[in-house]
Parts: structure tokens; C-alpha cells; sequence
């Protein structure tokens, strides 16, 4: 059920975001679907985790590398599931009401489904490189969450800062993980876990401390890392109420728990993590009680009490996991209820801005003994939850430093001052005189949209008075899955006698009381506009004036070693290709002697002509740019003619084709660039600098070239040993089930590197056309063939009309739009012999694309769309679909992905058929190269169509005579 319990989210999500954008309820209703049945498959878990089992799923991925796919579920596991989901489908409600019809309401509930199911991915991950994923994704959903309402510019700064924040963690929790993996011997999880004594015994084991807290601090918004939470609140409170409570900022306190076997126990844990959270939880308690926004508010408060976690589970003692695991439960609760009781403050009164707010108890009776409630557990009143934990907190910091050192039970008693004194400051909104000239009249929400507040504020007076009966079996099997033999006695009682921790929350609760009234008497809380003593300490700023460094730092490195011409840096590319080889290599390898064959001649003769057309080439280039794309073709024909000399078919085949596609599509792009000079005759000599760097370029391209076919010699000529290509060779067709070679490759032992290819492929042809699609014409444009393009004057912009055009085209035109088909009956002909013969997807692919272009040579890209029906999108996406289909379908059958088959089918009259499933992983290359080929072809020629743009009337008679020079 695992999977199942993971993709669930992704699946409702997919539905979501295709309903109609009017409608709250049934977006709604999936979202909240998806979520239950998650929850109910969660749930149904728990017998058999709270007996000690942990539950997992493996699929091979990449067994050799120690990379699978693995979702474990154990107690602590199991916690944070029911945590995310349960309070992620009272915020899915919650948010049917909240959010407005004008807003994309099913964007926003595919967006959270998205969330809840990376989530989802990071608490079940049990593989360590899988769990760095998910943990990314979850940073990409925040901050489409936090931006949502992309017309703020506050919501897309606290995107942009809380994503630049969690992603640097990200990449550093990327080279910890790595690290520790190689420490521990495995990726695995549950191996990690059992490897503690082995990691600590590591050389590796601080930096990949370091860099694993790195990861968890900037997504807990830990010092000096919390600056970006605040900003986050520019979110809709439904988000601010999932990310803040239960999901993303407690992931990074998940994976210090997840790792606390491995990782605590040191000097070095405890300075890192325990630093950290005694600095967060007093600053972000001090800061939130002069805060003038409710949610602002709430966001310093949840920085303090991700601060207390932190520094519990930096304390490293086992009864100090259980309050860290405890507290971790409360804060969920308590904090989802009184973010959503914000918004209803906001919703109902237009405003969250304390300093106007007053009086709201009189018109929203029910939401205001909500709030009150909810904050008094986050003050840590005895009867609610809060209390319970926090108590477990002083007492475990009543024991750090002994009897000599009091300074961590000072500092946590300061703590909890701060806490009751800005939760006093949250519940004034509710008292006092009704509040005058709101943006709206404040009036109770509607019955539905409290009921969340009112289930978590039940949950927090039922643990408060009953906690052995309602959380105590829950926390037990979540505590006993990090501490596993270690697991301490301890009594969930309210009420433990008279004892030190009982003062500490005495005094807490007293002198927050004498605080706050003293700050609201003299030095006036509503009128203050700075924090006092640490109104200089912004995190915030000092991001900002890192990005502009770094901007300023890019500016001048772009103006200094930059270039927008591409000769220079062509220039750089060639002069590293012929340094670095010779500045890595100590002795050049002597070449062997050349022994020709006779036959040699006509080969060497061959790569004179290519040598030739090279060197026409360049000099060409110069001034006649078409003249300079026909001599490059002459070497690609040459280049398609060595493979087949050197028995290389299918490479002859694809070089060939690339070579007729990218003709037509580079001729496309020339025709719009800057005319060049005249030719020899028309104009004086170069001066003397060019003639300089002419020469200095001509004898750096001969170097390069000279080393390359050195290195090319060098390896071709090395006696034959035992090689990869002899694996290949041995197992193409007892493994692979196919007798051409480099085809099985391609689609079977490395289909993976196949896959990225063709991604990239199309992401390529995307973002051609994305650059491009703005300069496409209108309809009415009309289309001019490739033959017409001396008919245009690039200076005027006009071209013959269709009346002009039609007569002298009619008969090739004919002929060629009956290559369609012809064309199309060979690129199938190679496309099914691939596997066992020279062709296969990529072959037939330029093949179906080369008759297409040559329907846009008779008729323009109008006919081929109207005609043919063609939308490249289309095809791009089907392609990467099946080909991820074939790899996923060998995945859910328990192989590594993209493993290949091969079926042996008897039909009638075709008799036995061979069907490998590489047949389909083909067929999926086939598409994306149609697919970005067209694409790349529509995309530059519209680009071409706009610059002629024919007048009404126009005909061939207005177009003056071509001044194009050669």
C-alpha cells in the first residue's frame, strides 16, 4: 500500500488541476478524496508498525550503485504520514472556503496535493539519495504555494528567498548524504541507521554532519537561517497553515529525528544542532512579540518552536527525543488552528494588522474562544497539550550543564516568558472595544470553515487532560523508531508533584503575564516600529545584499571576460580543447606506424574532398554564407561515407539524415542574419589586424584538428584487449534480443542515457519555439517555400504572392508531395528492422521528419499544418511518455528501469512475430524526434514569415530588384 499511499496525492492532483477554473467545490472535493484515502490507508498501517514491523516496498533501480526505489514505514514514519495528511485534509476544507472564485482554485489544490505528496515521499523515503529528491520537490512546491498569487510582489519575493534558501540547504544535504553513504557502505536506510559506531569512526562523519544540518536548519528555518519564514507568509493562509504547521518546515526536525541514531552522540551534534536551537527559539520568541501581523506573529512563533525542537534533539538524551517528538505533535495542532483562525480574522474583517484590530470576541464570539484556547496551549497552560511537552522540555534542560551550569534552564525559562507575552499579544485582538472603520464588518465564517479550528482546539484539550489515553500509545511507537532499545521509562502524567520544571513553567507563566503588561503600558506595543536591541539582526537584508553582490559580481566578470560574439568564444573553446590535453598528459603517446591497405587510397582521397569542402568552408563563410552551408554538407557526406568505409551502417545512416535536416533548418536561421562584406574585387584588402587574427585562427583550428585525429589514431590503432564493446557484442542478442548492436545499446544496456537524450532533445525544440513563437504571423501571413527565397529582399521585406508562385511550382510540387508517403513507407522500413538490422527510432525519425520538411519546401508550414494535422507538442509529449512507460512498466514488474523483453508472438498469416519491448522505448524516440524537429522547423519559419509580410495588393511588380551581394 506504500506506493499507493504516495501516488495518491500526485493522482488527485492531476485531476484537480484539470477542472474548471470557476468552481471551488470540486477541485475541492478530489483534493479532500485523495487525501482520505490516503489517510485511511495510513491509519490501517498502524497495527502492524506499532508491533515493531517495519513495513517497505523496494523496486530495483539501479541495484549496482545501491540506487532503488524504497518506501519504509516505520513508527516515526508513520507519525509525520498521519500528521501530514490529517491536517492537510482539515486545511483542504478549510481552504474551500477561504479561497476566493476569482482566484485559480484548482491550481491551488494541485499545488497542495503536489506538496502533500513530496511530503509524503520525504517521510517514507528509505533510501537516502530518493529522500534528497523528494526533499527538493518539496521545496519547487513551496514556492509555487508561497508565489500563488503571482500579482504580489511580496508573494514572489518570499518565493524566490524561501526557495534560493531551501534549495542551497537542498544541495548541501546532497553532498552530506553522499558522504554519509559512502561512510555507512549503502544508501539504504535502514543499513545508515545500523551503521552509527562505523560513521563516527569515519574521517567523513563532520563534513557530512555539516552539510546534513545545513539541509535540515535552512528548511526549519533555523538561526541564521529563519529570515525566510516570515517572508513566507505572503502565501494564502491555508498554505501558511499546511506549511507552517505540519509539513515543510517539519521536514528538516524529520531528518535530524530520522538520523539522530546515526548522527547524535557527539560533541559535534550537539554544539551544530543544540547551538542552533537555543539561538532560534530565544530570538524567535522575542522578535514575535513585537510583531504588528497576525501571521507575522505566528511565523516568529513558529521559528521559536522549531527552535525548542531542535535543541532537544540536540541535547541528545533519550527522554529528550521523546519531547522532541511530543512537542512536534502539539505544535501541528495547536499552530494549523490558530494560522486558520488568522485567516479567519482576515477574511471576515479584511485586515490582520493588530494595531487597529480590537474588540473581534464581540463579533466573532466562537472564533475568538477558538483562538484563545489554541493560544494558550502555545503558551504552555496546564490542561492543554502545549503544557505537557514544554514541561519535558524544562526538565530535560534543567539537566544539561548539571548542577554547576543553570544556563540552559535559564535560557528555556526565558523562552517560555516570551511565549506567553506574545500570545497575550495575539488574544488582544479579541478583547476591548470593537474596532471601528475595518476594511469590512468582522462576522463569524461560515459553519464548515470553523470546524477544523474546532477539531484540532478539541485535540489540544483532550491531550492537555487525557494524554495517556489519546497520544501516548502514538508517541510511544514514534519515539521507540529513533530510539529503538534506547527507549526511556517516562509518565505522561498532568500532574508530576511540586518540582523544578513546574516553577520554571510558574515563572514562565507569571512573568510573561508582568512582561507583557509592562510592554503594553510603556513602551507602547501598537505604536512600536522596530524591535528593540536586535532591530539591526536582518537576515532578510543581508540575503538581499548577497544577491546584489552577487549580480554586481556577475555584471563585471560578464563585462571583463564576456562576449556577445561568438568568434571569441569559439576561440576559448578551441584554444582549452588543444591546452588542457597537453597541460594533463606528462608524455605524449608515441603513434603507432600506419600500415594502408591499398584500398586506403580512395579513402584518403575521400577525406581530401571532406578537407576540401572544410576549407571552402571557412573561406566562404566570409561572404556567401549559403555557399559556406553547402561545403559543411559536403563534409558531413563525407563524415556519413567514412562510417560506412569503416563498417559503421546505422552511424552512416543517422549522420546522413542529421546532415539533410539540420541543412534546411540552419539554412532557415542564415537568412536573417546581418549581410556580410563583398567578396575579393568589390572591396580593398583586409588590414593588416585581420589578416593577423585570420591567421592566428587558421593555425589554432589546424592544432585542434591535428589532436583530435591524434587522439582518434591514437585509440583506434590500440591492440585488441577484452573490451566493453565485446560485452556488447556477447550479449546484444541472448540479452537484448536484438542483432544490431549498436540499436540494442541504445535501447536496452543504456537506454537510460537514451532517455536523457531524447529529454533534452525536446526541452531543446521547447525552447526554440518558446524564443520564437512571439515573432509568428498572423494567419492571413502567407507561407513562402524555400525555392522563393531569392525572391525576397531581406532590406524591404516583401515576397510574390500565391498567384505568382502557384505556376512555376505546380509540377515539382506534384511530384514531391507524393515523396509523403513513399518516405513515410521507408522510415517505417527502418524503424521496424532496427533492432535486428541497420535503422531503428532515431534513423526513421529524420526520415518521416526529411519528407515533412520537404511538403514545407513545396507548400510552406500552412499546407503541412492544415493539411497533415501536425502539432509537435503532441508528438514531443507522447513521445517521452512511451518511452517513460516502457522503462515504469518494467519497474512495476520488479526489474530495474527500462529493462528490456523480448515476446515471441504467432499471429495469423505473419506467423511468428518477434516484439521486443524496446519496440515501444523506439517507437518513443521515433515521436520526439519527429515531434522536435517539426517543432524547430515551424518555430524558424514563422520567425522567417514575419519579415514578409505581403501588402494588401502587393504583387511581384512591387518587389525591386535583390541588392544581395555573391
Amino acid at each position: 500500500m506504500l506506493p499507493l499511499l504516495v501516488l495518491l496525492p500526485f493522482a488527485g492532483a492531476m485531476v484537480a488541476a484539470c477542472m474548471p477554473g470557476k468552481s471551488r467545490t470540486r477541485p475541492a472535493a478530489v483534493a479532500g478524496a485523495a487525501t482520505f484515502g490516503a489517510l485511511i490507508l495510513a491509519i490501517s498501517c498502524f497495527g502492524r508498525v506499532a508491533d515493531g514491523e517495519v513495513l517497505e516496498t523496494r523496486v530495483a533501480w539501479l541495484p549496482q550503485l545501491g540506487l532503488d526505489f524504497v518506501l519504509r514505514m516505520d513508527g516515526l514514519a508513520w507519525v509525520f504520514t498521519v500528521m501530514v495528511l490529517g491536517i492537510g485534509l482539515l486545511v483542504l476544507l478549510y481552504a474551500r472556503y477561504y479561497m476566493s472564485r476569482r482566484d485559480p482554485v484548482p491550481r491551488f489544490f494541485a499545488y497542495m496535493l503536489v506538496f502533500m505528496g513530496a511530503m509524503l515521499g520525504v517521510v517514507l523515503s528509505g533510501n537516502l539519495i530518493q529522500l534528497v529528491v523528494f526533499w527538493e520537490l518539496t521545496s519547487f512546491a513551496s514556492f509555487l504555494l508561497i508565489g500563488y498569487w503571482q500579482e504580489s510582489l511580496d508573494a514572489r519575493r518570499g518565493a524566490r528567498m524561501a526557495f534560493t534558501v531551501t534549495t542551497a540547504g537542498g544541495l548541501c544535504l546532497l553532498a552530506g548524504v553522499l558522504l554519509l553513504g559512502q561512510a555507512a557502505g549503502s544508501y539504504d536506510l535502514g543499513v545508515v541507521l545500523a551503521a552509527g559506531e562505523r560513521v563516527h569512526a569515519h574521517p567523513w562523519y563532520v563534513p557530512a554532519l555539516v552539510l546534513i544540518a545545513l539541509g535540515a536548519l535552512t528548511k526549519s528555518a533555523q538561526f541564521p537561517f529563519h529570515f525566510w519564514l516570515p517572508h513566507a507568509m505572503a502565501a494564502p493562509t491555508p498554505v501558511s497553515a499546511y506549511l507552517h504547521s505540519a509539513t515543510m518546515v517539519k521536514a528538516g526536525v524529520f531528518l535530524l529525528m530520522r538520523l539522530w541514531p546515526v548522527l547524535s552522540g557527539s560533541p559535534e551534534w550537539t554544539w551544530i544542532v543544540g547551538g542552533a536551537g537555543v539561538c532560534t527559539l530565544l530570538l524567535g520568541s522575542f522578535f514575535a512579540i513585537f510583531q504588528h501581523d497576525m501571521k507575522g506573529l505566528l511565523a516568529y512563533s513558529t521559528i521559536s518552536h522549531l527552535g525548542l525542537i531542535t535543541l532537544l534533539l540536540g541535547i541528545g538524551t533519550p527522554l529528550s527525543v521523546v519531547a522532541a517528538v511530543f512537542h512536534t505533535i502539539n505544535h501541528a495542532v495547536f499552530k494549523a488552528s490558530l494560522f486558520m483562525a488568522v485567516g479567519i480574522v482576515d477574511h471576515e474583517s479584511g485586515t490582520r494588522d493588530m494595531r487597529i484590530l480590537s474588540g473581534l470576541g464581540r463579533a466573532m464570539p466562537h472564533t475568538a474562544t477558538l483562538a484563545i484556547v489554541a493560544s494558550a496551549a502555545m503558551a504552555g497552560v496546564p490542561l492543554l497539550n502545549g503544557f505537557l511537552s514544554k514541561e519535558m522540555f524544562f526538565a530535560e534542560a534543567t539537566l544539561v550543564g548539571g548542577t554547576e551550569d543553570w544556563s540552559m534552564a535559564v535560557a528555556a525559562t526565558l523562552m517560555g516568558i516570551f511565549s506567553v507575552a506574545y500570545s497575550l499579544r495575539f488574544i488582544g485582538v479579541f478583547f476591548g472595544p470593537l474596532a471601528r472603520d475595518l476594511p469590512q464588518d468582522p462576522h463569524e465564517p461560515p459553519r464548515w470553515m470553523r470546524f477544523p479550528i474546532e477539531l484540532l482546539v478539541l485535540l489540544c484539550v483532550a491531550i492537555g487532560m487525557l494524554p495517556e489515553r489519546t497520544v501516548g500509545h502514538v508517541l510511544a511507537v514514534g519515539a521507540h523508531a529513533v530510539l529503538g532499545p534506547n527507549m526511556p521509562t517516562y509518565d505522561l502524567a498532568i500532574w508530576h508533584g511540586f518540582n523544578l520544571p513546574l516553577a520554571m513553567s510558574t515563572v514562565a507563566l507569571l512573568g510573561g503575564l508582568l512582561f507583557y503588561v509592562l510592554l503594553h503600558r510603556r513602551a507602547g506595543l501598537r505604536t512600536r516600529t522596530r524591535v528593540p536591541l536586535l532591530h539591526r539582526l536582518k537576515g532578510a537584508q543581508l540575503y538581499e545584499n548577497s544577491l546584489s553582490a552577487l549580480s554586481l559580481g556577475a555584471d563585471w566578470l560578464l563585462r571583463v571576460a564576456g562576449t556577445r560574439r561568438l568568434q571569441p568564444q569559439f576561440l576559448c573553446i578551441v584554444a582549452a580543447f588543444v591546452a588542457v590535453p597537453l597541460l594533463l598528459v606528462d608524455a605524449l603517446p608515441a603513434l603507432a606506424a600506419p600500415a594502408f591497405p591499398r584500398s586506403a587510397a580512395l579513402f584518403a582521397l575521400l577525406w581530401l574532398i571532406g578537407a576540401g569542402c572544410a576549407l571552402a568552408a571557412a573561406w566562404k563563410a566570409k561572404y556567401h554564407r549559403l555557399a559556406a552551408l553547402l561545403m559543411v554538407g559536403g563534409t558531413g557526406i563525407v563524415t556519413s561515407l567514412s562510417f560506412l568505409w569503416l563498417s559503421a551502417p546505422d552511424l552512416a545512416l543517422t549522420q546522413l539524415m542529421v546532415e539533410t535536416v539540420t541543412t534546411v533548418l540552419i539554412l532557415l536561421g542564415l537568412r536573417w542574419l546581418p549581410q556580410r562584406l563583398a567578396p575579393p574585387g568589390l572591396a580593398g584588402p583586409a588590414p593588416a589586424s585581420t589578416r593577423l587574427r585570420r591567421a592566428r585562427d587558421l593555425l589554432l583550428a589546424v592544432a585542434g584538428g591535428l589532436l583530435l585525429a591524434a587522439a582518434s589514431w591514437t585509440v583506434l590503432t590500440r591492440p585488441p584487449s577484452p573490451s566493453i564493446s565485446g560485452f556488447y557484442v556477447e550479449r546484444a542478442l541472448p540479452e537484448g534480443g536484438g542483432a544490431n548492436v549498436v540499436n540494442v545499446l541504445l535501447v536496452d544496456f543504456r537506454g537510460f542515457d537514451t532517455m536523457g537524450e531524447i529529454t533534452v532533445l525536446g526541452i531543446v525544440a521547447l525552447t526554440v519555439y518558446a524564443l520564437l513563437r512571439r515573432f509568428r504571423p498572423a494567419r492571413e501571413s502567407v507561407p513562402i517555400p524555400l525555392q522563393q527565397a531569392s525572391d525576397v529582399d531581406p532590406a524591404v521585406g516583401q515576397a510574390p504572392g500565391r498567384q505568382a508562385r502557384s505556376g512555376y511550382l505546380m509540377v515539382p510540387a506534384v511530384y514531391l508531395r507524393l515523396l509523403l508517403p513513399v518516405m513515410g513507407v521507408v522510415a517505417a522500413y527502418f524503424f521496424m528492422r532496427g533492432h535486428n538490422e541497420p535503422g531503428g527510432g532515431f534513423v526513421a525519425g529524420l526520415v518521416f521528419a526529411t519528407a515533412l520538411i520537404v511538403q514545407y519546401m513545396v507548400a510552406g508550414t500552412d499546407w503541412v499544418e492544415s493539411h497533415l494535422r501536425l502539432r509537435p507538442h503532441r508528438w514531443i509529449a507522447w513521445g517521452l511518455l512511451t518511452a517513460c512507460g516502457t522503462g515504469l512498466g518494467a519497474w512495476l514488474a520488479g526489474y530495474p528501469f527500462l529493462t528490456s523483453h523480448t515476446a515471441h508472438l504467432a499471429l495469423p498469416l505473419l506467423g511468428e512475430v518477434h516484439l521486443p519491448s524496446a519496440f515501444l522505448f523506439d517507437l518513443g524516440v521515433f515521436l520526439v524526434v519527429v515531434g522536435s524537429t517539426m517543432l524547430i522547423l515551424v518555430a524558424l519559419a514563422h520567425q522567417s514569415l514575419r519579415s514578409h509580410r505581403i501588402p494588401p495588393g502587393a504583387g511581384r511588380a512591387a518587389i525591386p530588384p535583390t541588392k544581395e551581394i555573391g
